[in-house]
């Protein structure tokens, strides 16, 4: 969460180009969203595969995430226009296309009258939110804008763990996701990067955090 922070105030400021960024998380760990003040106490407590569950805060907003088998995506850029919705939709094309690709149709959710009170992300589709035909949720995403300069990250489900999931939000909320068999993170990322070079008109450009920068993102956590 730092890094995405970071690189939304290095665009911000002109010191660093559009991003799509692709991570996975260890240990697992449970996302809140920035304004969400109530969660079980006992998530502060959990363990997973022998590791303790981190409890972290993201900078957009929502409902928690458990991070866990799971591919997370972040785009900072700037200069797309529009309302909210609008601005999802033209970031979203990418993940649509790049699934399609993989051979999987996505839509956009609808917004359960349920989503305020539900801690768990998964556990409704917003119209930002990006669904299997049987819908279930595959992809939920978050947004930060500030002035003009857009985070938008989201979390892919593809191997979730039914006990761990059960563990965090209740054995009723999970859902299972059915995926193409034999697809690789690998795989979905260069779909994903070649999508979104296609539907951004961009050359993309792999570049890894230098040193410096790491040590800029080190102090920036809070």
């Amino acid at each position: 969460m730092a890094i995405d922070r970071w690189l939304l105030e290095q665009h911000q400021s002109g010191k660093h180009p559009s991003t799509l960024r692709f991570y996975t998380w260890s240990p697992s760990a449970i996302s809140l969203g920035y304004h969400q003040r109530q969660y079980p106490e006992y998530w502060q407590n959990l363990t997973w595969q022998g590791q303790k569950l981190d409890l972290v805060r993201r900078p957009t907003g929502g409902r928690a995430v458990l991070h866990q088998g799971d591919l997370t995506y972040a785009v900072i850029t700037s200069g797309i226009t529009g309302n909210r919705l609008q601005v999802y939709e033209k970031i979203c094309e990418f993940l649509i296309q790049g699934w399609r690709s993989l051979g999987v149709e996505l839509d956009y959710g609808t917004e359960g009258r349920g989503y305020i009170h539900n801690p768990n992300c998964f556990g409704t589709a917003t119209s930002a939110d990006l669904i299997l035909p049987d819908s279930t949720k595959l992809i939920g995403s978050a947004q930060l804008r500030r002035s003009g300069t857009i985070l938008q990250h989201g979390s892919m489900r593809l191997q979730p763990n039914a006990e761990l999931f059960a563990q965090v939000f209740g054995a009723e909320s999970f859902t299972t996701v059915q995926l193409p068999q034999n697809l690789s993170i690998e795989n979905i990322i260069a779909d994903l990067v070649t999508a979104a070079s296609d539907c951004f008109d961009v050359q993309i450009e792999l570049e890894p955090l230098s040193p410096s920068e790491w040590e800029e993102i080190l102090v920036y956590q809070p």
